[in-house]
């Protein structure tokens, strides 16, 4: 456990730092288009919708399976390999872990919609479609900047902490396959005519790995909230505890409640995707009508949790040395 938490401890450093460099984009692509083209390539031949549903499930559990055990067995291998090549192979495995991290690239699309709402309703809207599904055509100013910060809150549990705690648990193997099962969900986990049934395992699997995650995202932004001026931690715990089991998931209402409450928010509420209204319920018992100062609000708040998380990693590994 201790070189998986000093390999975390790196690669969230180096992403931080640089984030996953475009060139490398360009020319490779990121391990979530390669993880995206195998789901692809398994829902094509696993979900032919002239199956009956039982077996659509079950096709959906097995392309689970192969997803898992291949994704797997290669970052096995890799950590193997790179680990026996001294210092260089472990700091390549640390760059190597760092991609499957999203600090520095959910900061800068989130920076991204509010300098689009100081530009204008519509560069924000054009903005916050690149983070969030829903439709953004519905979306006042108030609305975007909501659904900026709601998306910085949730992708913080399954973007940042989540990769990050499976690589602690786990190494590369541990990191890869929480991206794995995170990438299916996004992919295949709709309840939807096509997806019902075949991303069912894909969803039900992604709730229970995103389970710890989401609960240290809250924890790590209470601890944030403490220490960035103008936030309030005691409203951030107050939130989380009095409406983090509001939101339909079972993981996502943890850091929105969270962040609401620290911010003097109304997170959450009704919202439309496509042209579907869905009523869910708000979080937080501030302010409806956001803007872009308090994107740039929540932003600091999550500088100051991400920076929490990585000391804690360190103390973590600290604690885990003078043990030993």
């Amino acid at each position: 456990m201790q070189i998986s938490l000093l390999l975390l401890s790196l690669a969230l450093a180096i992403e931080a730092s640089v984030g996953y460099p475009q060139a490398i984009y360009q020319r490779l692509g990121h391990p979530v288009t390669w993880i995206g083209a195998l789901i692809g390539w398994l829902e094509a031949r696993g979900n032919v919708p002239s199956l009956p549903n039982a077996t659509r499930r079950r096709n959906g559990v097995l392309a689970l399976l192969v997803l898992l055990a291949i994704c797997g067995g290669v970052a096995w291998l890799i950590q193997v390999a790179l680990l026996q090549a001294s210092w260089a192979g472990f700091i390549l495995l640390a760059v190597l872990a760092s991609s499957l991290i999203a600090q520095r690239s959910l900061h800068d699309h989130v920076a991204r919609v509010a300098t689009g709402l100081e530009d204008g309703l519509a560069a924000g809207r054009e903005a916050v479609s690149h983070i969030v599904g829903r439709n953004p055509a519905w979306l006042d100013e108030a609305g975007v900047a909501r659904a900026a910060i709601e998306s910085l809150a949730e992708n913080f549990a399954d973007g940042v902490v989540a990769p990050a705690f499976w690589l602690g648990a786990g190494g590369l193997p541990g990191g890869v396959l929480y991206k794995a099962i995170n990438t299916a969900d996004s992919m295949i986990g709709h309840k939807t005519d096509r997806y019902l049934h075949f991303g069912w395992a894909a969803a039900r699997l992604d709730d229970l790995v995103n389970l710890p995650a989401s609960r240290l995202a809250a924890l790590w932004i209470v601890l944030a909230a403490a220490i960035t001026p103008s936030a309030s931690a005691r409203g951030a715990m107050r939130c989380v505890l009095r409406d983090a089991g509001k939101h339909r998931s079972p993981n996502a209402g943890w850091p929105e409640a969270a962040t609401a409450g620290a911010l003097g928010l109304k997170l959450n509420g009704p919202r439309v995707y496509g042209e579907t209204r869905i009523d869910d319920a708000y979080m937080g018992d501030g302010r409806v009508d956001a803007t872009a100062a308090d994107i740039g609000a929540a932003l600091a708040l999550y500088r100051r949790a991400c920076l929490i998380q990585w000391l804690a990693v360190a103390a973590l590994l600290g604690l885990i040395a003078s043990i030993g």
